[in-house]
């Protein structure tokens, strides 16, 4: 089960005790779900029946013991706590069933995995100043919600400058629009789009532009070029050419992922899940973080995601080769190994066609 997956089931559960009559209040458009922080229970946790109990005008406990209910029978899921004021925690069963779950979404949705529906109600319109990161980032903002279903136009205070085509900015109308809008306007990035073109090239520029949050000022400088590690973009882009060729040499030695090869191999399996943990957690957790940057306006946060995946990829390549060595034969470890590359490749590549940036496949 996906957090996804869980999400839908806690919902699903809000519906049916709303159409039993044991909760009298509005269903939620979407129920939210966290991996449980340190020192936490369970594996995710979920705050809504801290959220009914008003409108239920029923303790917050009670909400989530008549939730539990309807939640703790569903498949994928081991275990519902009730712990603090009325979460619910959840250990979801079977971890190597999850997982395995996980990787095949990656592998069926491909770029478009984390992509959804949950906005698909919304319509929002952005108006934006005549300056370089404001138009970039209210782009990549539109990319965002239009991936959650919402519907998305854009306006600017004045006609477009002519080099933002260059940088994948379009504009529905410029001028003073009707209201309601909602203004983007990050802290300026003191130069042209024609000059961050020139210095840094289209990819570079971007990553500039929108990695820093709105209220902090863009890094712009020579650095953003550099081929090294020291560099985040590169090294996004440089995992997901990694995983690219790791498919392309499991191609020639004759064997393809197989994410239902996870877990199987019991000479593995400890060590694999203890280096794979932290970017499988990565992968099922990037939904949410598109859902977040889309809801916050906050292209930063994807550009973030994207950093820790590439750096979480690099330690299980470096731990777990998805590659067999010398006269090492591919066996289950190698495939889902590769199933695991493969969706980190896939997450980077689609987080950043959302930023608008290229992925190449050969860096």
């Amino acid at each position: 089960m996906t957090p996804a997956d869980l999400s839908r089931t806690v919902l699903h559960a809000v519906r049916r005790a709303v159409d039993e009559d044991a909760l009298r209040a509005p269903v939620p458009a979407r129920v939210r779900v966290e991996r449980t922080r340190p020192g936490g229970s369970g594996d995710y946790a979920c705050a809504v029946a801290l959220q009914l109990a008003g409108p239920a005008a029923l303790p917050a406990l009670e909400v989530a013991r008549i939730l539990r209910e309807r939640v703790v029978a569903e498949p994928g899921v081991g275990r519902v706590e009730i712990t603090g004021p009325g979460f619910l925690s959840f250990t979801l069963d079977a971890p190597a069933e999850s997982d395995r779950a996980v990787l095949a979404a990656v592998r069926e949705q491909g770029l478009a995995y984390g992509h959804g529906d949950a906005l698909r109600d919304e319509i929002h319109q952005f108006h934006h100043a005549r300056e370089v990161r404001a138009a970039v980032t209210a782009q990549a903002v539109r990319r965002l919600l239009v991936a959650q279903g919402a519907r998305v136009r854009t306006t600017c205070e004045q006609a477009p400058d002519p080099d933002w085509v260059r940088l994948g900015v379009t504009v529905d109308a410029y001028g003073t629009p009707p209201t309601p809008l909602t203004e983007i306007r990050p802290v300026p990035a003191g130069a042209t789009a024609g000059e961050l073109l020139e210095r840094l090239g289209p990819d570079a520029a971007r990553w500039g532009l929108l990695r820093a949050a709105g209220h902090d000022r863009a890094v712009l400088g020579p650095e953003l070029l550099v081929q090294g590690e020291a560099n985040p973009l590169f090294r996004v882009r440089y995992a997901h050419a990694r995983a690219r060729a790791l498919t392309r040499g499991a191609a020639a030695l004759g064997f393809t992922a197989e994410a239902a090869a996870y877990g199987e191999s019991p000479t593995a399996t400890t060590a694999d899940d203890a280096a794979a943990r932290p970017l499988l957690d990565l992968i099922a957790d990037h939904p949410g973080v598109l859902l977040a940057g889309a809801r916050h306006r906050a292209p930063d946060r994807v550009a973030r995601q994207l950093e820790a995946v590439a750096h979480a990829f690099f330690d299980f390549h470096d731990s777990c080769p998805p590659l067999p060595a010398g006269d090492e034969k591919p066996s289950a470890a190698h495939r889902a190994r590769l199933a695991i590359a493969e969706a980190a490749g896939t997450v980077l590549a689609g987080g950043l066609s959302l930023l608008g940036i290229r992925a190449p496949e050969h860096l």
